[in-house]
């Protein structure tokens, strides 16, 4: 039930030292303040890093080969292991049930592409229509790739919007014909990328079709992988890893290759990159709540401070309440409700003050890791439990101390 008198008892209470009053209630509000700014920015490197892995499917792994560095079975190091595409078949046979997308890759660097009077060096990519999945793309015009292309070896081209404004000039090539070092190609479709301008230089045609055009025979540049992703990350890594360990374990076996040569077959697993960057995302989160906790607790302590004169100057009030035959829990309520609201009155006011400063600058952040620093409603729930919870904390010392006060004591006190 609302009490008028025992408001104003504490308005009066707190009016009496006002500069007391206000450093208490800034510090709470600038320890809450901190907090909400510290997890806004945790959230934006969260987000970044997010961004940063949806270029790519983030259960891709890469299976790419090198040249070997140590002896093995009488073999010299320093051979050249090739992939083959009965390689990539090999592996996708084998490990069917464990895959999502794949794709084996046939790619030509720095290749010179012409349109009429215009031309771009961009980087030609033979792939399987299961990239478009892996690769994040999606498409803006026409279509990927498909299995038919794939068969019949057709010379189609799909291509990036950055591809589309340097050689199209915005026009839609949809339909066009451009050339590969004398080759035409017939451009069936235009994607974009999460990646951008780098990811959108890319263009895409036939891995068999890149193979007979540029004389590739039955070779792969690399593998590409994906595997369902599992409502668990660890559970989705240790699946990828699993996986990469047997089938680096075939290669090294069919190439002899030594088992202890970690540079002859090169893999590549996004699952443990990701793994590494969230749990030091999870750390930095983890620093950020230590040290704003740790900004309101030096609040709290004003508070409970605070709180401790104030009962120190009203114990001869509070002594003749008890004489008049106030209960201790009044005493102790009335203590901790003046506790409670200079906590939650300051710390809203702080948490607000956080917010509306992340809704203003947040979006003119421009950072590749940090996107969008904000703090979700439950988050901004659980400060107001805090400071509810900082409030009663900072209060029950004092209140407890003013329970215990004897009226015949209090009443001498000067």
């Amino acid at each position: 039930m609302f009490d008028i008198e025992r408001w104003q008892e504490i308005f009066e209470s707190l009016s009496k030292n006002k500069l007391r009053t206000f450093l208490t209630c800034l510090s709470v509000a600038s320890g809450i303040f901190i907090l909400v700014i510290l997890l806004g920015f945790s959230s934006g490197i969260q987000n970044g890093v997010k961004d940063q892995f949806q270029q790519d499917a983030t259960t891709k792994m890469s299976i790419r080969t090198r040249t070997t560095t140590k002896g093995y079975k009488g073999l010299n190091p320093g051979r050249n292991i090739q992939l083959k595409m009965q390689d990539f078949l090999d592996v996708s046979l084998n490990y069917d049930d464990y895959l999502e997308y794949r794709s084996g890759n046939y790619s030509i660097w720095g290749s010179l592409i012409n349109y009429k009077n215009e031309s771009g060096n961009f980087r030609v990519q033979g792939v399987m229509p299961d990239f478009q999945f892996i690769a994040n793309s999606d498409i803006a015009e026409g279509r990927f790739l498909n299995e038919t292309d794939l068969n019949e070896s057709k010379k189609v081209i799909v291509v990036g919007n950055k591809v589309k404004t340097d050689l199209f000039k915005g026009k839609s090539p949809i339909g066009e014909y451009v050339s590969i070092y004398g080759i035409q190609f017939k451009v069936v479709g235009v994607y974009y990328d999460p990646g951008g301008e780098r990811e959108e230089s890319n263009v895409y045609i036939p891995v068999t079709s890149a193979q007979k055009a540029f004389n590739g025979g039955d070779r792969v540049r690399d593998m590409t992988f994906t595997v369902p992703m599992s409502n668990s990350l660890d559970e989705a890594l240790l699946l990828s890893q699993n996986l990469v360990a047997g089938i680096e374990s075939d290669l090294k076996q069919k190439y002899t290759i030594a088992p202890d040569d970690t540079a002859a077959i090169r893999v590549d697993n996004t699952l443990e990159e990701a793994k590494k960057i969230y749990s030091l995302v999870d750390v930095i989160k983890a620093v950020f709540w230590f040290v704003g906790i740790g900004t309101i607790i030096a609040g709290v302590v004003g508070v409970g401070n605070i709180m401790i004169i104030i009962v120190k100057e009203r114990t001869k009030e509070i002594g003749i309440r008890k004489a008049l035959g106030a209960q201790p829990m009044s005493i102790v309520g009335m203590i901790l409700q003046e506790s409670i609201f200079v906590t939650m009155f300051s710390g809203l006011f702080g948490l607000v003050a956080g917010l509306g400063l992340l809704e203003l600058v947040g979006p003119s952040i421009e950072s590749d890791f940090i996107k969008y620093p904000q703090v979700d409603f439950n988050t901004a729930l659980f400060t107001v439990l805090i400071l509810v919870v900082a409030g009663t904390l900072a209060g029950f010392i004092p209140a407890y101390r003013a329970a215990k006060i004897k009226p015949i004591i209090a009443l001498r006190d000067e």
